[in-house]
């Protein structure tokens, strides 16, 4: 089969890769440009696991091609933090004890990030709801659901 070259734009860096048109985002980004905190849960786009954000909008990386990618704008969990500096939705999920095993941490992080970009003042109930695609089966979800409303507060005083 032969590879198509895709240029990307993968948190603010350009990259060109040559694919073959059955590569996925998730394969893309893991396996050609070696950033391996978008994590590969069930394939199936079920479980939020592989949830990156493009062009401000979640999108699963497992069941999205990467030819279809092209000149887009992604942002993966390497690309939220400022250098060393978390970002407030990071600090938050490490201060509120909000990840165990961590598999499921960047897809909800992602999926934090883009509810409170739309709604910087979220209820917990619509935190719940903005966050039903990505499952975790270490924290029962509370602690998830503390740490997005607290990076809330402190991003509505002047966080990123």
């Amino acid at each position: 089969m032969s590879k198509e070259i895709v240029a990307l734009n993968v948190n603010g860096m350009p990259y060109e890769i040559a694919v073959e048109p059955q590569v996925t985002l998730n394969e893309a980004l893991r396996e050609y440009l070696g950033l391996t905190g978008t994590k590969f849960g069930c394939g199936a786009g079920e479980c939020g696991a592989c949830t990156v954000i493009v062009d401000g909008k979640l999108v699963l990386s497992c069941s999205t091609l990467a030819v279809a990618m092209k000149n887009k704008n992604i942002t993966t969990i390497e690309g939220l933090a400022n250098g060393n500096e978390l970002h407030p939705i990071q600090e938050a999920f490490v201060n509120y004890g909000a990840i165990q095993c961590g598999f499921c941490t960047p897809g909800m992080i992602l999926a934090a990030k883009v509810l409170l970009d739309e709604n910087p003042n979220p209820t917990r109930e619509e935190v719940k709801e903005y966050l039903a695609g990505n499952l975790c089966r270490c924290t029962g979800y509370i602690k998830i659901i503390d740490a997005v409303l607290a990076a809330a507060k402190a991003m509505s005083k002047g966080g990123k």
